[in-house]
């Protein structure tokens, strides 16, 4: 007989939940992770009495009431709303784009006036089949917002122009004919009070883990421990690269702590 129903591979926010869930069903759980510390990517650390998000911001949003009425259990949410700024040689413009950044680039005041301005650059530019990232928002939102708001982002996010991504990495962009700086959508939304970290550690309460513990390196050994093992690590890693290496993009952080 297996030692665990289940082995989780990864501490992060799907591998707690999965295991919150199945350990609560009743369920014989062991959850381990490579890093010496748990939540995964959205883990968060003391620093000078600041809860810093050591891999990237995070904010949590949802319009799933049943998925916020679940996680609120394990944490207390603030009201933080994302209202981002995008700053282009100097001039500060409103994300996403809103009625603030249609009056800043044109002068326009209305809803009205923002659309006929963003139809005519779409007319102008006369795209109908595009090619790649750049003519996709161009037909989108118009030459004026895609030269200031999204080449430059888009191509230091990417590593590569604009006009060598392909068109469907941009489907739709988010234009509100709105003063409404809110980045989300969404209903709920909020950071935990308390850090990402204590959140997952509240999912995760009467669950045994144990990290620095790397499931590819012993994988037939620690598999061999559980009926059944949810992998939530790297794909191509799993598959030991047989495919070749995902094109992952990510960003180098430089942190210092400033009197």
């Amino acid at each position: 007989m297996k030692q665990y129903d289940y082995l989780v591979v990864g501490a992060g926010l799907f591998g707690a939940v999965f295991a919150r869930q199945a350990a609560d069903a009743g369920k014989k759980v062991l959850v381990i992770d490579k890093r010496d510390h748990i939540a995964g990517n959205v883990y968060t650390e003391q620093v000078e009495g600041i809860h810093v998000h050591r891999y990237g911001a995070h904010i949590f949003h949802t319009n799933n009431k049943t998925v916020w009425d679940y996680i609120t259990r394990f944490a207390e949410f603030n009201r933080f709303t994302n209202s981002p700024v995008a700053n282009y040689k100097g001039e500060l413009y409103s994300l996403p784009f809103n009625m603030y950044t249609f009056n800043k680039i044109w002068g326009v005041v209305t809803p009205e006036e923002a659309a006929a301005k963003i139809e005519e650059q779409r007319q102008e530019a006369g795209i109908t089949e595009p090619h790649n990232l750049e003519e996709q928002a161009i037909s989108l939102v118009g030459k004026d917002i895609y030269e200031k708001l999204i080449k430059g982002y888009t191509q230091k996010q990417w590593g590569r122009p604009c006009t060598e991504l392909p068109a469907f990495i941009i489907k739709r962009l988010p234009v509100r004919l709105t003063f409404d700086n809110n980045y989300f959508n969404a209903l709920y939304q909020g950071i935990p009070v308390g850090g990402y970290t204590q959140m997952v550690a509240n999912l995760l309460d009467g669950i045994e883990v144990q990290l620095g513990v790397d499931y590819l390196a012993d994988k037939e050994k620690l598999a061999a421990t559980a009926e059944r093992v949810v992998y939530t690590g790297a794909i191509d890693a799993y598959f030991n690269y047989t495919l070749g290496t995902l094109q992952y993009r990510s960003v180098r952080f430089e942190t210092e702590t400033l009197d």
